[in-house]
C-alpha cells in the first residue's frame, strides 16, 4: 500500500511539473519550419545545424519561446517574446 501512495505522489508531482512548463507566453509551435545550416556568427560562435520555425509577426508560436514544445529535440521553450 506505501508503494503505490508512493508511486501515485510520484506520478502527481511529475504532472505538475510538466502542466508548469505550459503556462506563460506558448500559443503552440508554428507547424512550418525550415532546416538552418551550421555557421558561425560574426561573434565567432559556431552553431549546429537546427530546425527553426518559420519568420511570421509574432514569435509566441517560435519552437524557443516559453510554453511550446520543439519536437526535433524534445524540449519546450524557456524564452520570453519580445513581441
Amino acid at each position: 500500500m506505501i508503494k503505490w501512495i508512493l508511486t501515485a505522489s510520484a506520478i502527481t508531482l511529475m504532472t505538475t511539473a510538466a502542466q508548469a512548463q505550459y503556462r506563460g507566453y506558448g500559443t503552440g509551435s508554428n507547424s512550418q519550419s525550415h532546416s538552418v545550416g551550421g555557421h558561425t556568427t560574426n561573434r565567432g560562435t559556431y552553431v549546429q545545424p537546427h530546425t527553426s520555425t518559420n519568420p511570421n509577426s509574432t514569435q509566441t508560436d517560435n519552437y524557443g519561446s516559453r510554453g511550446n514544445y520543439n519536437p526535433n529535440n524534445g524540449t519546450y521553450g524557456t524564452k520570453t517574446p519580445k513581441y
